[in-house]
């Protein structure tokens, strides 16, 4: 599957057993403690800062691991997220921008197909308790046709690739925000994406795409093309919210 194969994230809330709950928030903890560790690693005042992934992997991988019970892959997950963040901190700081060293504090988890699985009506997540099956909270068939589960998790043509895990405190819940990948679409206007109306597609002959994040990148349009930092952007508001605080 090429990295140019278009995207689309679809939300999916969960139904998490009560017992199995507070595993989710243990692996929370965890991650975020590998990204904020691989954060204050990488963000150097003194020298440079350090984007690469494979080096912070190299420095930090085998520290991490001990220091949580998190498999090898949610371990990386959180270190390249780190990276990701800092990457995007130094480009601000070229352009003259000030900025300050990534913080992750948000309520997510990175997963991939190593440390879950998608199944039509369930994910199983890692954790540091092992394995936790969590069924969908769907509508029923005849409704969910043309929601974007049915349109893009339910078809043959897309693939579930990754997910983000979040969790609603007010609401009490967890849901899994699924990114699906469709391997066959050309970009070309051979083929072109179900979006947008008709006369779109009349006037255009191809139509663009794009999914907002709120974790990874900001947007991924259905190019593939990936745009900004959705961590970095959530870093500086909660950095401009404390300096209000202050004010």
């Amino acid at each position: 599957m090429g990295d140019n194969a278009p995207r689309r994230t679809v939300p999916i809330k969960l139904d998490v057993p009560d017992e199995r709950r507070d595993s989710l928030h243990q692996t929370k903890d965890q991650f975020l403690h590998c990204a904020n560790r691989t954060s204050e690693w990488a963000w150097r005042y003194d020298n440079y800062c350090i984007t690469s992934k494979s080096k912070a992997e190299n420095a930090l991988y085998d520290d991490l691991r001990e220091e949580t019970d998190l498999t090898a892959n949610l371990v990386q997950k959180g270190i390249r997220r780190a990276i990701e963040a800092v990457d995007s901190g130094v480009e601000k700081l070229k352009q003259g921008e000030k900025t300050s060293q990534p913080e992750f504090d948000s309520w997510s988890v990175v997963y991939d197909k190593r440390s879950a699985t998608f199944n039509a009506d369930h994910a199983t997540l890692s954790t540091p308790n092992g394995r936790v099956t969590a069924e969908y909270v769907r509508s029923p068939a005849d409704e969910r046709e043309g929601t974007p589960f049915g349109r893009y998790y339910e078809s043959d043509d897309w693939d579930a690739s990754s997910a983000t895990l979040q969790y609603d405190q007010q609401e009490d819940t967890f849901s899994l925000h699924v990114t699906l990948k469709n391997p066959d679409y050309k970009v070309d206007g051979t083929e072109r994406q179900e979006v947008g109306s008709p006369d779109d597609h009349d006037k255009n002959g191809t139509v663009l795409g794009v999914d907002l994040n709120v974790t990874g990148a900001f947007a991924v349009t259905s190019t593939g093309a990936f745009i900004g930092s959705a961590d970095y952007l959530t870093h500086k508001r909660n950095e401009y919210e404390q300096r209000r605080g202050r004010l």
